[in-house]
């Protein structure tokens, strides 16, 4: 396992991270999901990532269990906050209420005193951004979490959070956006943002859903067992099953056997070339799926392949900035 700064913090991070939105508290049972974790730790692994809202905080307590025998000096943990978590007005948000709240509710379930980072879930377009970052220093300052992050916001939204923690003499580190070579939405307007601001991304689905994986075939029903058959989660797959996607993801198998990789772990490299990103957050439901990507850590790809993975996958990847957007305010 490579170790990466993220952004130009201090702190230094793995850079795949292991990441149990869906997995753990849904789709698989805990002792498998603590049997991944255990494959994440065996294989170098040190920054977990998860959210109060993954499995409504089910997913926190099983990652607090996996870890608690753990060296915590050893460890990063990551979490979110803002997606519903109850049917009161106030328990979701961006609220100095609702992140306080939040965040102790987070650390018990955790089972630790702190988090290296806090991040925003999504932007709240509901409550001051003003109040929000304050609520964070308050959070900083108690000692409950290192550093701030966000995760799906504009550039425009970044830049503002960022004036107001350096107001607030906070560290706002990270984004972090769904990206991979067939959802590239960042490159244009939140990537340029965080470079001159020193950020990173912490980027999630860089599989595309498992798409990257090469397992969905043009003209075949999704493989049983897989996210794109699953009645409840395949509505996060769908929008890359078109068949002419599927085909140039099949065109990726021989320049992977070429460099003696999967076509899974040349998307994770390609992902991990580009200089902004600190980390990419791969997720699992047998350890086997952890030990076969985090083969991609330390994976240079030269110019020329990364030259013949965009020129194959450009033509069907999403690239609009506008299709990173806040959720709507509240009827």
């Amino acid at each position: 396992m490579e170790f990466r700064h993220l952004g130009r913090s201090g702190l230094v991070i793995s850079e795949l991270t292991y990441g149990n939105w869906i997995t753990h508290g849904g789709q698989v049972e805990e002792d498998a999901a603590v049997a991944c974790v255990q494959a994440a730790l065996d294989e170098g692994i040190t920054t977990f990532d998860t959210a109060d809202v993954y499995a409504h905080g089910a997913a926190e307590e099983v990652l607090g269990r996996a870890l608690k025998d753990e060296r915590r000096d050893g460890l990063e943990i990551f979490t979110k906050v803002y997606w519903p978590m109850g049917e009161g007005k106030n328990d979701r948000g961006l609220s100095t209420k609702h992140i306080k709240e939040s965040i102790n509710n987070s650390l018990r379930r955790l089972q630790t005193d702190r988090v290296e980072l806090l991040q925003a879930h999504r932007f709240d377009v509901e409550t001051p951004l003003d109040e929000t970052m304050q609520a964070f220093a308050d959070v900083v300052r108690a000692g409950k979490a290192h550093y701030i992050g966000v995760s799906e916001w504009t550039a425009d939204q970044i830049r503002r959070a960022h004036a107001l923690a350096q107001d607030l003499n906070i560290q706002l580190v990270s984004s972090q956006p769904q990206y991979s070579a067939l959802w590239r939405v960042i490159e244009a307007e939140v990537i340029p943002a965080s470079e001159e601001l020193g950020i990173g991304q912490i980027v999630w689905s860089p599989l595309a859903q498992g798409v990257l994986t090469g397992k969905y075939k043009p003209g075949q029903a999704a493989p049983a067992g897989s996210r794109g058959a699953d009645p409840k989660y395949g509505r996060f797959v769908e929008g890359f099953l078109g068949d002419e996607t599927l085909e140039r993801v099949q065109q990726l198998a021989p320049i992977a056997e070429g460099l003696d990789l999967s076509i899974a772990q040349l998307s994770l490299a390609w992902v991990l070339h580009h200089p902004n990103v600190s980390a990419a957050i791969i997720g699992a439901t047998r350890p086997e799926q952890v030990k076969e990507n985090v083969k991609a850590s330390g994976v240079k790809l030269d110019a020329e392949t990364y030259a013949k993975i965009n020129e194959l996958l450009e033509p069907v990847a999403k690239t609009d900035p506008n299709l990173t957007t806040a959720p709507r305010p509240r009827a």
